[in-house]
């Protein structure tokens, strides 16, 4: 199995609580190791005032995580972030090996 970097970008509402936000964090990590991600780095951006408004929110919480995972893992990590009504935007960048992000 290939196995890539990836960089997995996502914004929570501003209303949600830090203990929520861990919860949340603490699952996506579990997803990870559950289908074979290594490496895992998670960093808290923290809240940022959004450039245009998304779903009526002005401001939202950044979190970043990085990892190595197969491309069905980050297929299976957007779905769940999909369905999630905390999260109101994300993206993935897989990074290559030359140091170029492709998106």
């Amino acid at each position: 199995m290939n196995f890539n970097h990836y960089e997995t970008i996502y914004i929570l509402k501003p209303n949600i609580t830090e203990t929520e936000n861990l919860t949340l964090v603490n699952q996506y990590k579990s997803l990870i190791k559950k289908y074979g991600g290594k490496n895992i780095l998670i960093q808290h951006k923290g809240r940022r005032h959004l450039n245009y408004n998304i779903q009526s929110y002005y401001d939202g919480i950044y979190v970043q995580i990085n990892y190595t995972a197969s491309s069905n893992l980050v297929k299976i990590l957007e779905k769940t972030m999909r369905l999630s009504g905390e999260i109101i935007r994300y993206i993935t960048i897989k990074n290559c090996s030359t140091g170029h992000i492709k998106v």
